[in-house]
């Protein structure tokens, strides 16, 4: 199970990284632009520097032609290094740029996930990662975790080297069925994962043991200070 976040914040990034076990950073041009890096490689490079390269980073290519994909995909590869993760939309000119990165030994998620064939025809032409869009596919009246569970069921049928990355989410809920119907990891901003610990329940059960330990021992007195 893996938590990657959807941010190329960088503020984000550092608080997200030292309080959740996050596993990677993903972007996409929509993503970026909501911190509008004025030199893109600088800043991806930043993120890289923060994360380490024991966790994933994954860069989305913005051409729609094959070659234009590849070409750009190489850039990135240049200028970050060659561990990065290059996000590919699953479009007829996308999975031709698959087979070919793959060809080449580059770490590829397809992207842009809507439908089950879309995600197969990745799965088959060696992307490392899926991104199944949840969110998006309820909004147009699919069901996303079907499409999870069955494409869960053919990796491990057809014993593939791949994962299923769901990303696209509104709300916590959706991230926790994501999960329990086969997703092995998710992409979502900070701020939908912070709110697994607002639960005010949390608090309170907190607040009610430090009563009773305080009831004990004496007001403000810690474990440190006995």
């Amino acid at each position: 199970m893996e938590f990657i976040i959807d941010t190329v914040n960088l503020e984000d990034i550092k608080e997200a990284v030292e309080y959740m076990p996050i596993v990677g950073v993903t972007s996409n041009p929509s993503i970026v632009k909501k911190t509008s890096p004025k030199d893109f490689f600088k800043h991806m490079k930043e993120v890289r520097k923060i994360i380490g390269k024991e966790r994933s980073l994954h860069i989305q290519v913005i051409s729609k032609e094959c070659n234009e994909i590849v070409k750009e995909a190489h850039r990135i590869l240049e200028e970050i290094d060659d561990q990065v993760y290059i996000k590919v939309p699953v479009s007829y000119e996308g999975i031709k740029a698959i087979k070919k990165l793959k060809a080449e030994g580059v770490n590829v998620t397809a992207t842009a996930v809507y439908d089950l064939m879309q995600a197969y025809m990745a799965l088959a032409a060696g992307a490392d990662y899926i991104a199944p869009y949840v969110n998006r596919i309820g909004n147009l009246g699919a069901d996303p975790m079907e499409l999870i569970d069955e494409l869960s069921n053919r990796i491990i049928i057809d014993n593939y080297d791949t994962k299923i990355v769901a990303a696209s989410f509104k709300g916590v809920e959706q991230i926790k069925n994501a999960l329990n119907n086969g997703a092995q990891a998710i992409t979502a901003p900070v701020g939908i994962l912070k709110q697994i610990f607002k639960n005010p329940n949390i608090e309170k059960a907190v607040d009610d043991f430090n009563a009773d330990w305080y009831s004990m021992y004496g007001e403000g007195k810690g474990i440190c200070d006995l």
